[in-house]
């Protein structure tokens, strides 16, 4: 049997989609599963090799339900990531009218990028959350609901019709997914790398979030997300997802992740990993001491002095 992958199905998701752009998608079996956490428990207990999920859109940032499971449970690592410009079109089932329209239904991350939309056309339409947008194309199949936002590959497969289509109400939207699997050890840099951690304070403090950062800051290293996430220890109890330019095996990331763990509670690594921009990490002028060769210069410098032979 092949190895598989699992993702947020049903099929038709714009997951699929874009766990189809991976070549190694071809040589894996593809699994769908009903919710994000059920994809990522399907590699922390052996079933699938790898799950493929969404993690971040350009509209509304995080994917909340992503990023707790990543922060909780069993440790798993992000090894790829995917950027896919998303468009909805409206499913319903054939010969239904926008006047019919009384429900629609979609993933929550859906809303807001179809919000002003859905309240110029459909003003009075009661919305519902879906596990995912193509199992909101499902429950209009069954007859759940009138109308799903989906994309509109999804029509011919639920049997659905696309009444309207480019629906978005920020241009260029995009969505990114992530490829997890079990810990290993990170892919050799690219040039063009990405890693994700989160951090746990010691204790609420002022100026507690600017230390942190400042890990960061002094050597150079820009920050692509940070967003805090409720520890469910209590009101004002929060951890920081965080995305920064860089890979672990560069000298000055490796510096601000062992600063990190001096200063954090618990730091949980999450990877380093090729951009899907393939952007090249914004390193401050070589002048500015953060360049690679500038971290080893010192680190060499301060060995000559432990030796007495500086």
């Amino acid at each position: 049997m092949p190895a598989s992958y699992a993702y947020l199905g049903p099929e038709g998701t714009f997951t699929e989609v874009a766990l189809r752009t991976l070549p190694e998608a071809a040589t894996r079996e593809l699994i769908p599963y009903v919710s994000v956490q059920s994809a990522l428990d399907a590699v922390r207990t052996g079933e699938a090799e790898a799950a493929f999920v969404p993690i971040e859109n350009s509209v509304e940032g995080g994917i909340t339900t992503t990023l707790d499971e990543l922060v909780a449970g069993q440790p798993l690592m992000i090894y790829r990531e995917v950027l896919l410009s998303i468009t909805f079109a409206l499913l319903v089932r054939p010969g239904t009218k926008l006047s019919d329209i009384k429900t629609v239904t979609a993933h929550p991350a859906a809303q807001p990028q179809v919000r002003n939309w859905l309240r110029a056309n459909l003003p009075d339409a009661l919305w519902e959350s879906a596990a995912s947008n193509a199992d909101g194309a499902r429950l209009v199949q069954e007859g759940r609901y009138d109308a799903a936002f989906a994309g509109e590959f999804a029509a011919d497969r639920y049997g659905l019709e696309a009444l309207e289509t480019e629906i978005h109400d920020a241009e260029n939207a995009q969505t990114r997914f992530v490829l997890v699997g079990r810990p290993a050890r990170p892919a050799a840099p690219s040039g063009a790398d990405k890693t994700s951690v989160v951090l746990w304070q010691r204790a609420d403090h002022p100026g507690g979030l600017r230390d942190l950062l400042g890990e960061f800051a002094t050597r150079g290293i820009n920050l692509m997300l940070l967003q805090s996430r409720p520890t469910g220890a209590g009101i004002g109890n929060y951890c920081f997802c965080v995305d920064a330019e860089g890979h672990i095996s560069d000298r000055r990331m490796a510096e601000a992740l062992m600063g990190l763990k001096r200063l954090c509670l618990q730091v949980r690594f999450l990877g380093s990993y090729p951009r899907a921009d393939a952007g090249v990490a914004d390193v401050r002028p070589p002048f500015m001491g953060t360049s690679d060769e500038e971290f080893g210069a010192a680190a060499d410098w301060v060995a000559r002095c432990q030796d007495g032979r500086f």
